[in-house]
């Protein structure tokens, strides 16, 4: 279980690999950043929010304070120290208020000079990450062409190598074809295969073989005609020594006649 868990884990991680695009992800790494510094300008108006209404509950109170001093002077004018005690106790009890949230609003105040310093700083790492998330993707992609552009040429892409497989397979075969045809050619040339249709010479062979036909019957006519020639000769000379030879004999048959 554990090698095929970690057979799984590897096939995984090529796939994503293989589907992983560096341009989407830096864009999603940067729109994770804005969101990011979204959340710390929204937490720096926040507290500048809090501070603001703070200020607004001090200004309300010292306006507040500020009256019941008045009053308390009024209340002494008139000799009425009571009212004027009464007034200087709530005025105590607001001061007592006032320092509360002065202590509050200050502390707003540096948390939001917190906040703001760091939103400064985000936005900066932020502009920083854009530029070279462009830089990036602007490299990225000129090298993707140039690894295309180099895999066309040498035929090794994968929308090239279907076709360089096609034009070798066209190649092989028409290689094959012509080695077939040379081999049958060179076979009908010698003899081994006997030419069924009688359409396998060419117009050269046929001019060559009808020259070759015509010289041996030349040969043939000339053959018979030399002994024609001789046979009417030596019968001619046969001829000529049978008439000299038949005088000859009569005079030799003669002789003995004339003898008796």
């Amino acid at each position: 279980m554990k090698r095929m868990g970690m057979i799984f884990r590897a096939k995984a991680n090529k796939a994503l690999d293989r589907a992983e695009d560096p341009r989407e992800t830096l864009d999603y790494s940067y729109q994770k950043q804005l969101e990011l510094l979204q959340k710390v300008r929204r937490g720096v108006a926040d507290v500048a929010t809090s501070r603001k209404r703070l200020e607004l509950q001090l200004n309300q109170l010292q306006g507040q304070s500020a009256k019941l001093e008045d009053q308390g002077r009024k209340a002494l004018a008139l000799g009425r120290e009571d009212l004027a005690r009464e007034a200087l106790s709530r005025r105590a009890a607001l001061q007592q208020q006032v320092s509360d949230l002065e202590v509050q609003h200050q502390t707003l105040q540096g948390e939001e000079e917190k906040l703001t310093l760091a939103a400064q700083r985000l936005q900066a790492k932020v502009d920083a990450f854009r530029t070279k998330k462009e830089t990036i993707k602007a490299t990225y992609t000129a090298a993707q062409a140039q690894t295309r552009i180099a895999e066309s040429f040498s035929g090794i892409s994968e929308e090239m190598s279907d076709v360089g497989l096609a034009i070798q397979r066209a190649e092989d075969k028409t290689a094959q074809l012509q080695a077939r045809a040379g081999a049958i050619d060179e076979l009908l040339a010698s003899g081994a295969l006997d030419d069924q249709s009688g359409l396998a010479k060419d117009d050269i062979q046929a001019e060559l073989d009808r020259l070759s036909g015509g010289t041996d019957v030349e040969l043939e006519l000339q053959r018979m005609k030399a002994e024609l020639a001789g046979g009417s000769s030596a019968q001619q000379q046969a001829i000529e020594g049978g008439g000299a030879a038949a005088p000859q004999d009569h005079t030799q048959q003669s002789h003995p006649r004339f003898e008796k």
